[in-house]
C-alpha cells in the first residue's frame, strides 16, 4: 500500500516477487491533482500514482486502488468516485477497494479540523455537527456511493470487495482460500 510514485524504484525486485505473487495497491482518492496538493502534501499526485499503476501493470504486477480515505463533503461525490474507478481500469488495476469516509483520533482531529479551516473555510462547522467525537466519519451518502462504485467496476470487470479480492490470491499453484 503506498501513496507514492517511488515504488517504481523497486519495479525490478518487484517483478521478481510477482512470479508467485506480488499486488501493490496505491491509496488514491481523487483524480484532481489540485485538489490532492491540498489534501495529501507530500504524497505523490494521483496523477504520478496512476502512471506508476500502468508501469507495474504493465510488468505482470497486480495493483490496485484502495480508495480510501474519501473525505465527507470533498470527495464523497459520484462524479469523483466514477473518475478514481475510470482511471484504476485505464491504469491497469485490477481490485479496487473502497471506504467512503475517515477516521479521527483525538490530536489527528485538531490538526485535520486546523486544516479544514484553513483550505475550506466552513467545512469544520458541518464535521464537528454531523459527527461530534467520533472515531468512524462515514460519508453522509456511503451507502449510495458504495453502490455507485461497486457497478462502475463490474462494468470495468475490476473486483470490488476485499473478500472478493483475498479469494483471487494464488501462491503457485495453491490459492489462499
Amino acid at each position: 500500500m503506498t501513496k507514492s510514485d517511488l515504488v517504481l524504484r523497486d519495479v525490478g525486485i518487484l517483478s521478481e516477487i510477482a512470479r508467485l505473487y506480488c499486488s501493490v495497491a496505491f491509496s488514491i482518492d481523487t483524480t484532481d491533482d489540485i485538489l490532492a496538493l491540498k489534501l495529501e502534501p507530500g504524497a505523490s499526485l494521483p496523477s504520478a500514482r496512476f502512471r506508476a499503476m500502468e508501469t507495474l501493470a504493465k510488468r505482470g504486477i497486480r495493483t490496485g486502488v484502495a480508495l480510501m480515505p474519501v473525505l465527507p463533503y470533498l470527495e464523497d461525490n459520484e462524479t469523483n468516485v466514477i473518475a478514481v474507478v475510470q482511471r484504476a481500469a485505464e491504469s491497469g488495476a485490477s481490485f479496487l477497494l473502497p471506504w467512503f469516509g475517515l477516521s479521527m483520533r483525538a490530536g489527528q482531529r485538531e490538526y485535520f479540523y486546523l486544516k479544514l479551516d484553513e483550505l475550506f473555510p466552513g467545512l469544520r462547522e458541518k464535521y464537528q455537527q454531523r459527527y461530534g467525537l467520533r472515531y468512524d466519519c462515514p460519508s453522509p451518502d456511503a451507502a449510495r456511493l458504495t453502490q455507485v462504485c461497486r457497478d462502475e467496476c463490474r462494468r470495468l470487470g475490476l473486483i470490488c470487495s476485499m473478500k472478493e479480492w483475498v479469494k483471487t490470491i494464488r501462491f503457485g499453484q495453491l490459492s489462499l482460500y
